[in-house]
């Protein structure tokens, strides 16, 4: 028989501005969601609340302290009606003076994506891409250690599901250059810590930006 010991659920803000115009979303210059990322959220939200009376049930919010994840956390905490945690832990990359620049010209000054060249800066007093994932990973760690046995939600960026395949599916983050994962707008991603009869325990990636929620005849 196989339980379910934690759950590690991860849901992508909704589209906010500088997805739509294109920028780099840092501290600095994220002005939040756009109505249609917060109708996006919602969604999430109402699919999470009716599953609050189930095995599914989400027992803590947390989210990062920038501008659309808050707003993400807070629409979701609201639904679930549960208390929003912020943890600054689950900021994003660290850009330095990419912030507010158009991602396009930063790409081109850097020939690809953070990822491309990740033990690099990809801009002045930026975070290499490597250096992010382990700074994510460790962070991510040590908030499973402290939520054993709970179902955690977190209103995080993209680049923090990937930090959480690195670390929950042991991949190298040598490797990182070369994997991709799906991470749409409010898209809904599962791990689930599982021990069968014996008492081995591993992590299953359960559910992978799952967006069914966002289906208008849903």
């Amino acid at each position: 028989m196989t339980t379910i010991t934690t759950r590690l659920v991860i849901a992508r803000h909704g589209e906010a501005r500088c997805n739509v115009e294109g920028r780099v979303g840092g501290p600095k210059t994220c002005t939040g969601l756009t109505d249609l990322g917060r109708h996006q959220i919602e969604r999430l939200a109402a699919r999470l609340a009716a599953a609050q009376g189930t095995e599914e049930r989400i027992d803590a919010v947390c989210a990062g302290p920038r501008r659309r994840l808050q707003e993400s956390g807070l629409l979701l905490s609201a639904a679930l009606d549960l208390p929003l945690v912020t943890d600054q832990g689950l900021d994003g990359p660290r850009h330095g003076q990419a912030d507010g620049l158009p991602w396009r010209e930063v790409e081109s000054a850097f020939q690809g994506p953070p990822q491309t060249h990740p033990d690099r800066p990809y801009a002045p007093g930026a975070e290499p891409w490597n250096s992010y994932l382990a700074r994510a990973t460790r962070h991510l760690s040590g908030l499973l250690d402290r939520h054993e046995g709970q179902h955690i939600l977190l209103a995080a960026h993209g680049e923090t599901l990937y930090a959480a395949c690195h670390l929950l599916l042991g991949i190298p983050v040598s490797r990182s250059p070369a994997i991709g994962f799906g991470t749409s707008h409010a898209g809904l991603t599962r791990f689930e810590r599982r021990q069968d009869g014996y008492h081995h325990t591993r992590w299953v990636l359960a559910v992978l930006n799952d967006t069914a929620h966002l289906n208008e005849s849903a």
